[in-house]
């Protein structure tokens, strides 16, 4: 049995296609083909979209929560998957469920239910992102304080032992002893900095030993002066390394993002949510270390004041970079699947609408 889309305009990661459809065979993209050149068997299924653009399913890799349930909160596997279903209604058909700064145990809780999905081979579930708390005090945001310290020896054990499945690392790399990097993304990691006040001779040094991405770029780390490049300055004059960022008009200004996007190389700026509890769900505020965080003017907000992760998912990211920042819905749309799935190691199976890949997509007017 096949199953035929046809009705919508066609982006297949790479351009547009008009007057073509898609045949889905077991979960796997079958064939594009020019719209009159299909023929229709009794046995298929055939979904006729109403007009709109049908585009590679979104991954974000920052989820902390959805569907009014915070990872932290209950790290388990039905918080995943309630965060999953959540956020397909963004145009997300994978994420890295995301664990902030905690106890070992509830980490650990995390990671273990996110194996247990893998293993299982649970749709939309793709690895786990531990933000924290290897961090610096100073850059922590709303991370609390009491969990924050710097990795000791067991803690590099522990990392180690997480090879079996995609695993995302947020550290300050100021924070780390030398060698340490390098030990980890041996092992297989994929280690990111964030929650850093490094500066970019301190970078530089973590890059050579392996560092691969900044997480939420321009957020909680030193920024880029005139005599210390910071952080964000490493961030944009490395020519490898990948950046996420926010774009919810909140976390960071429409035109940094267009200096951002201008001073990488194509190809490694990528959308992420940061997306907390509130998203896919009618409530509007929740519990984040004992204290309510709320939504306010499209925002999340400690009672200090402070951004507590977003309110948005991934299509609202990409309308925003596309109407706000004025990248190319193309662009955009790359910035949410194939820059993601390449950063992860499997844009051989995901971001593009192309033979072979996952039958994972979007359907959006």
């Amino acid at each position: 049995m096949q199953t035929i889309l046809t009705g919508a305009r066609i982006f297949d990661g790479t351009q547009f296609l008009d007057d073509h459809c898609v045949v889905i065979k077991s979960g796997r993209i079958e064939s594009i083909l020019p719209a009159n050149a299909i023929s229709l068997n009794q046995q298929d299924t055939h979904i006729k979209l109403d007009g709109g653009t049908l585009a590679p399913g979104f991954i974000d890799l920052q989820v902390n929560g959805g569907g009014g349930i915070l990872f932290n909160n209950a790290p388990n596997s039905e918080t995943a998957i309630t965060m999953i279903n959540a956020h397909r209604t963004k145009g997300v058909c994978g994420i890295f469920p995301t664990l902030i700064s905690d106890s070992t145990e509830t980490i650990d809780a995390g990671v273990n239910a996110i194996r247990s999905l893998i293993t299982a081979k649970f749709p939309g579930i793709l690895g786990v992102h531990i933000e924290g708390p290897f961090f610096n005090m100073s850059r922590r945001g709303v991370h609390n304080e009491q969990y924050i310290r710097k990795i000791s020896q067991q803690d590099m054990e522990w990392l180690i032992s997480l090879a079996d499945i995609p695993t995302l690392l947020t550290l300050a790399p100021e924070c780390t002893k030398q060698g340490q990097i390098r030990e980890l993304t041996n092992a297989g990691m994929i280690v990111c900095a964030g929650h850093t006040d490094a500066h970019a001779h301190e970078v530089k040094s973590a890059i050579q030993e392996g560092l691969i991405g900044f997480t939420h770029l321009f957020n909680a780390m030193r920024p880029m002066t005139s005599r210390e490049p910071g952080v964000v300055g490493a961030a944009l004059a490395d020519e490898n390394s990948y950046c996420g960022i926010i774009v919810d008009n909140h976390h960071v200004h429409p035109t940094s993002v267009l200096v951002a996007h201008q001073a990488k190389s194509r190809g490694k700026l990528y959308l992420v949510s940061d997306a907390m509890a509130t998203v896919g769900s009618p409530h509007k505020e929740f519990e984040l270390y004992g204290e309510t965080i709320a939504e306010k003017d499209g925002c999340l907000v400690n009672s200090e004041g402070k951004l507590a992760g977003s309110a948005i998912g991934l299509i609202d990211a990409v309308k925003l970079t596309h109407q706000s920042v004025g990248l190319s819905l193309e662009e955009c749309l790359r910035m949410a699947s194939l820059y993601p799935a390449r950063f992860i190691q499997q844009d051989h199976l995901r971001g593009h609408i192309k033979i072979g890949y996952q039958a994972d997509m979007v359907h959006f007017n």
